[in-house]
């Protein structure tokens, strides 16, 4: 049997969780102004536009969960590398075993092996939804705390239509509420606690499913 180290191979496209691609990532983006200077027209009386996403990547509360989720990759990749980094040594010290081990030894530290990383690559996978399942709760809320504040900017313009602003090309600034938005969001909170979402326990945490036992057959009535 030719014998291949297992983990690099296995595991590590699964375990490459990052924060660079988040949501949050994207809405500071969002957040930044256009470079170039353009001359407007007048503002078009009761039109008003918003960036959402901008929004929440420009305030307060929304920076803050941009660190914390970057603090909940990093114990992520530590965790699911130091898996890793056990699997990658048992699969080089297997590899530099070949010559010495009998073929069945081999064979079952093999399988025993494939076992830890197939593991692993279900783990990594399971806490890339965590993540996720993470930072869609944590910007929904912010997206609670926010959504009174638009209506109250909504009402404090003026305005008689709200446009978000990825739909617009160009937008005269003084119809965008974004700004009142964010001036509003953070003086309402800055941060709120959360950690990483536990799927596992969710499920093991679920109601079992109901089994319904068919009633007994009733006995057919003796004739008289």
């Amino acid at each position: 049997m030719t014998f291949k180290p297992l983990a690099v191979a296995t595991c590590a496209a699964a375990i490459a969780l990052t924060a660079g691609s988040s949501a949050l990532a994207q809405t500071a983006a969002a957040a930044a102004p256009a470079a170039a200077q353009v001359t407007h027209g007048a503002p078009i009386n009761g039109m008003c536009i918003i960036s959402v996403e901008g929004a929440i990547g420009a305030s307060t509360v929304g920076k803050y969960v941009d660190t914390r989720m970057q603090q909940i990759v990093a114990q992520v990749n530590a965790e699911l590398n130091g898996e890793k980094t056990g699997i990658d040594t048992e699969a080089k010290t297997l590899d530099s075993q070949r010559g010495t081990l009998d073929q069945s030894a081999l064979e079952q530290r093999a399988s025993a092996l494939q076992v830890r990383a197939n593991a692993l690559q279900r783990k990594a996978q399971l806490r890339d939804r965590e993540v996720s399942a993470t930072e869609q709760k944590a910007v929904g809320r912010i997206g609670q705390e926010m959504e009174p504040l638009i209506r109250q900017a909504y009402q404090q313009k003026g305005c008689s239509i709200l446009i978000q602003r990825n739909a617009v090309v160009i937008g005269n600034p003084a119809m965008d509420i974004t700004p009142a938005v964010v001036t509003a969001l953070n003086a309402k909170i800055t941060q709120f606690a959360f950690d990483r979402e536990r799927l596992d326990q969710q499920a093991a945490g679920a109601a079992p499913p109901v089994v319904q036992t068919p009633a007994p057959a009733r006995a057919a009535p003796t004739k008289k």
